[in-house]
């Protein structure tokens, strides 16, 4: 291993990652094994079930307190954790940048270590980066609260093992980051800040909680010190919204609508009923009844604990021509002014351009004087379990466009992933792993029930491969010759073929896909 790994590889540190593991490895397999027995209920038709499971917490209980730099959230950034991005994004004027270790990060060993290295580096303003093109970047003395993901509870790290089996890729981004820098970030009058992914259940977000508590017990620093987001981007975790605030009020600060995970997590997890089947993605947008309530739940639920609600992905990243950016500049402001009439207190977007668009947006929405909204009367949204769960969109149809488009982005996407890049800039918009998520889940699940084009073309195995051997030529243009001939596209293909035309539905294409890194 590169020898700038033992900055972060210390011995203590890894005695910390054996203590987390050790302690929690039973009870993270008890949450994966239930995870499937829900699925299982959900294939006998027992959805009733699943949800009588779910405990009462009604009452007038809060969060505890949110710590001062974590009060103004009208705009935040994300994006992988390079060195170039880190320093970008913390300079960019968005109030928090969430370091992801997820969803735009490839998983590549290096990737893993080094980002833990660039955030450690960042916060002791040790950072700076020089490009190829001679150009140099530092951190500014002001900037951005940061945020970390680290994977979620389904992902493994293969590159570490103890007693013969791989760390929970969770306990490793969240140990060494917190390990190394939650006392310096205490010192720099901040602290230890997480964002926590796809969620499924309370006993998830017990799990995180007990995490949390011994995490700080081990450094001796004061419990309730780490504060997170919680990213409610599973459909389960939308219907226990309220459950997951309560095992973490010690330490949430704030829910995240996290759209595109959710809409993946809808057609997983009811892949095989008919009832759930969607349109074409472009037009499951948050105007649709079931992404409408989920979205406004999540305010109703967060104000009335006190915490923080945070809006949804903004991907755009600007073009070359004008007149793209300028109706993309339209297509977000209005898609914040709607976040920010249902209440929201802030937002997220994928590149520096968007951030002035979005905090005038949010800042115009607040009363004068206020950081966010949860000065306003909490209210009762109306909506329920049934809404979220009636994905009916009106007039909504497939295309074989909508088909062409799934084939060609997540084919595209898994190329740059197994490439060693997690955040893909396609056709003006940052992709990462939960868009093409939904584009190959949606491609399973209309091949496995034969749904029809709005054009009469029934969706078949076939039909799929013949779209595909058209869109592959579209995408080496795209790509290149060296990439065209690449291992990476060839790899893509093959993993996209078995995601779509496997019996079984994969659970996360980063599942197989990690084992080609």
């Amino acid at each position: 291993m590169p020898k700038a790994y033992e900055k972060i590889l210390t011995p203590e540190a890894l005695g910390f990652l054996a203590f987390l593991e050790l302690k929690f490895r039973e009870k993270r397999f008890s949450i994966l094994v239930r995870r499937q027995r829900v699925q299982q209920q959900l294939e006998m038709g027992e959805l009733k079930s699943v949800l009588a499971e779910i405990p009462d917490v009604s009452g007038n209980w809060r969060i505890a307190a949110i710590p001062e730099d974590l009060e103004d959230r009208r705009v935040e950034i994300t994006g992988p954790v390079d060195r170039k991005m880190v320093i970008n994004a913390l300079n960019c004027g968005a109030k928090v940048f969430m370091a992801d270790f997820e969803d735009a990060t490839s998983p590549t060993w290096d990737n893993i270590i080094t980002g833990q290295i660039n955030l450690y580096d960042a916060i002791r303003n040790q950072i700076d980066f020089e490009a190829e093109n001679g150009k140099s970047y530092a951190l500014n003395a002001k900037h951005a609260v940061l945020k970390v993901r680290p994977r979620g509870w389904h992902l493994e790290e293969k590159n570490m093992v103890i007693n013969g089996e791989p760390l929970s890729a969770s306990l490793v981004d969240f140990g060494l980051f917190f390990f190394h820098n939650a006392k310096k970030l205490l010192e720099n009058g901040s602290g230890p800040y997480f964002y926590l992914p796809k969620l499924e259940s309370h006993f998830e977000a017990r799990l995180w909680n007990d995490v949390f508590v011994a995490a700080q017990d081990y450094l001796k620093i004061p419990q309730k010190t780490i504060k997170t987001t919680v990213l409610v981007e599973t459909i389960f975790g939308a219907l226990e919204m309220d459950n997951i605030v309560y095992e973490l009020k010690d330490h949430l600060v704030a829910l995240n609508a996290g759209r595109w995970d959710y809409i993946f997590s809808i057609i997983k997890k009811f892949r095989n009923n008919p009832a759930f089947i969607l349109p074409d993605r472009s037009l499951v947008t948050m105007e649709t009844p079931f992404m409408r309530a989920y979205a406004t739940k999540l305010v109703e639920i967060c104000h009335a604990r006190g915490a923080h609600a945070i809006g949804g992905m903004s991907a755009f990243i600007p073009a070359k021509d004008a007149e793209i950016n300028r109706m993309a500049q339209e297509k977000v402001k209005a898609d914040k002014e709607r976040e920010a009439s249902i209440g929201y207190d802030g937002t997220w977007v994928a590149h520096p351009f968007l951030v002035p668009i979005a905090e005038e947006v949010f800042t115009k929405a607040f009363d004068q004087g206020h950081v966010n909204q949860k000065n306003k009367p909490p209210f009762h949204s109306g909506f329920e379990t049934e809404d979220l769960l009636d994905v009916r969109i009106p007039d909504g149809s497939i295309t074989e466009s909508g088909v062409r488009t799934n084939i060609n982005v997540g084919i595209l996407y898994l190329e740059s992933w197994l490439s060693g890049v997690g955040a893909a800039a396609l056709y003006n918009l940052m992709e990462d792993a939960a868009t093409a998520e939904i584009s190959r889940a949606q491609l399973w699940q209309w091949i496995r029930h034969g749904v029809q084009t709005k054009d009469g073309q029934t969706i078949t195995g076939e039909f799929y491969l013949s779209l595909k051997l058209q869109e592959m030529e579209k995408i080496k243009t795209l790509l290149g010759e060296e990439r065209a001939n690449g291992r990476a596209l060839q790899q893509a293909s093959a993993l996209m073929d078995k995601l779509v035309l496997s019996n079984d539905f994969v659970d996360f294409l980063t599942l197989p896909a990690y084992a080609m890194l």
